[in-house]
């Protein structure tokens, strides 16, 4: 059975250079360490030793156009949290909101919501109380 519930994230923007900057301090933050973008794809892997491993790339698309879809990572406790929304705001997200409990998601959700500069909206979560599967 497989162990993986997604092998990518393809993300458009409208500027490939500004992006880059953007999303290569926060993904090896977010765990995606290894580099592998080239002059049209940022890609970034996380590291999968022996196994694959999933990725988090970005292309431009001069037409690109936000919208509400949203992309939340998760972390290990609140202080990883308050550790990603430090950094976001060192490097220039926009429409910050929290890091802040949010009771109407689920008990103890805390997160942490941003977009990146070219509006693509993200999230950075932990959840107290999180739903296990049996």
């Amino acid at each position: 059975m497989k162990m993986r519930h997604f092998d990518h994230i393809d993300l458009r923007v409208r500027d490939f250079q500004r992006a880059m900057k953007f999303y290569k301090k926060l993904l090896p933050a977010l765990g995606f360490t290894r580099d592998r973008s080239d002059d049209t794809w940022g890609t970034f892997y996380s590291t999968g030793k022996d196994k694959p491993s999933e990725f988090f790339g970005f292309t431009e698309d001069r037409h690109h156009q936000p919208n509400g879809t949203r992309i939340s990572f998760w972390a290990d406790n609140r202080e990883g949290v308050d550790r990603i929304a430090a950094l976001v705001r060192e490097i220039g997200g926009k429409n910050l909101e929290g890091p802040e409990v949010c009771a109407e998601y689920s008990p103890g959700y805390y997160g942490f919501f941003f977009e990146d500069p070219d509006g693509n909206k993200l999230e950075i979560c932990f959840r107290e109380n999180p739903i296990i599967g049996k």
